[in-house]
């Protein structure tokens, strides 16, 4: 075969693989982020063994102090700036200027929440100087996460997958070279990850940078516009995120830290089993509020839904069935209460994979309240059932009580899907029988 049939054969397998652009770009964060996973497990793996339970407990729930603080600080705008950069790229200056002053303010509130916890330190959920890097860590992942939101908004994402991956991989280098030369705590394994989120944030911003035609610029008009649409999204973010992660928080306070270094482990490995339907959620939302025709909507959607639901199955099933083995080799046999909890998770995340796709056609036309609503309440019953569950079953019972309320999530927005997109609309149905009139 000539090397002009080679390459016309490579081209056509390469579109018989990835076929629309959606697919190319789902394969290509896909493998990416199989990278990413294997370079934060080997990371999660150096400080597990390195802190051991109690330390990794530490670590985890300073970790879980900045995500919370993220998510009271972003209003939404990762989410709105996508959705409106994906519609309309000429606004991409004015949400990068506006982007830039909402951090700036989230660093002068995280300050005074600091002052707060030093003057009631009993509040504060870690102590010395493992606080103050857990609150810098809240301006830094909102920094990180808003650029991401506005690279997806813009297509770029292949630029979002190299510093995705870079910013990791740097991370562990440098808590291997830490770990190499006897330098292990808590506080210079969290600073170091800090620092890699700092890095990346910077090299994500510069990319924005070469995108914009105009430099940054305040604009309040834009900045209402994104609230409007913000609001959902940040109530959405905020509950959804509570109800994956203040179980930590409990456990840490009704248990101990060492009991919580064992559920942290579980919910890294449940995370992991998350990463396909993750990619084409996140993917999946720019693409939708671009689309404006209905059917063609339905019809894109309705294929990522399908294909989510068949290819989570298996290492859903897998991750549960070798949970002992991949725990014990990766983490110690220290670690094996974890083994317990992930399995009693898998369950739950198996729909959750399937929600987190099936919610981005809501997403798409404006993040629905009733969305909102749902993980309002789904919240309070995640709290409700952990107070329940927890001191009579430890953190196997917070796994079931999560397993329970991921499902409780998919049966509504499978509902609110059906209602809206399947259920023939009365204008239709009267159309389709005019003698019914």
């Amino acid at each position: 075969m000539t090397k002009a049939g080679v390459s016309a054969a490579s081209a056509w397998l390469w579109r018989v693989a990835a076929g629309t652009e959606l697919r190319r770009n789902v394969l290509e964060t896909y493998g990416t982020r199989v990278l990413v996973v294997a370079v934060s497990f080997a990371t999660a793996v150096v400080i597990a063994r390195k802190l051991g339970p109690t330390g990794r407990g530490f670590y985890a729930v300073a970790s879980t102090v900045g995500a919370i603080g993220v998510l009271f600080s972003n209003l939404g705008l990762h989410a709105s700036n996508t959705y409106y950069v994906a519609k309309d790229q000429s606004l991409l200056s004015a949400l990068i200027g506006n982007m830039l002053a909402v951090i700036f303010v989230a660093c002068i509130a995280t300050a005074l929440g600091g002052i707060a916890f030093v003057c009631w330190p009993t509040l504060s959920p870690v102590q010395g100087t493992l606080l103050p890097l857990a609150l810098a860590s809240i301006p830094a992942g909102l920094a990180y996460l808003l650029t991401q939101g506005l690279l997806l908004g813009v297509n770029e994402v292949r630029a979002y997958n190299k510093i995705e991956f870079g910013g990791k991989l740097i991370a562990l280098v440098l808590i291997c070279i830490s770990a190499a030369i006897h330098q292990s705590n808590v506080e210079l394994f969290f600073g170091i990850t800090l620092s890699s989120v700092m890095l990346s944030f910077l090299w994500a911003l510069l990319r924005l940078r070469r995108v914009s035609t105009e430099p940054p610029v305040l604009s309040l008009a834009v900045f209402r516009q994104s609230i409007g649409i913000g609001v959902n999204a940040y109530l959405i973010a905020f509950f959804g995120f509570l109800v994956l992660r203040i179980d930590l928080l409990m456990v840490k306070y009704m248990l101990g830290a060492t009991e919580a270094g064992y559920y942290s482990i579980s919910q890294v490995l449940a995370e992991n089993t998350m990463m396909f339907p993750v990619v084409v959620g996140l993917l999946l939302f720019p693409k939708l509020s671009a689309i404006r025709e209905r059917e063609e909507k339905l019809r894109v959607a309705t294929e990522a839904i399908r294909a989510t639901a068949a290819l989570m199955l298996p290492p859903v099933a897998i991750a549960a069935l070798a949970a002992a083995p991949i725990i014990s080799i990766a983490f110690g046999r220290d670690f094996l209460p974890a083994v317990s909890p992930f399995v009693w998770l898998m369950p739950g995340t198996y729909f959750l994979g399937i929600e987190t796709v099936m919610v981005q056609l809501l997403n798409s036309e404006g993040f629905p309240p009733i969305i909102v609503a749902a993980w309002i309440a789904d919240m309070i019953i995640n709290v409700a059932l952990n107070f329940w569950a927890i001191p009579r079953y430890g953190i196997t019972g917070a796994s079931v009580v999560s397993s329970v309320c991921y499902f409780l999530m998919f049966v509504i927005v499978s509902a609110v899907v059906w209602k809206r997109f399947y259920t023939p609309q009365p204008a239709a149905v009267c159309a389709a029988h005019p003698q019914a009139m």
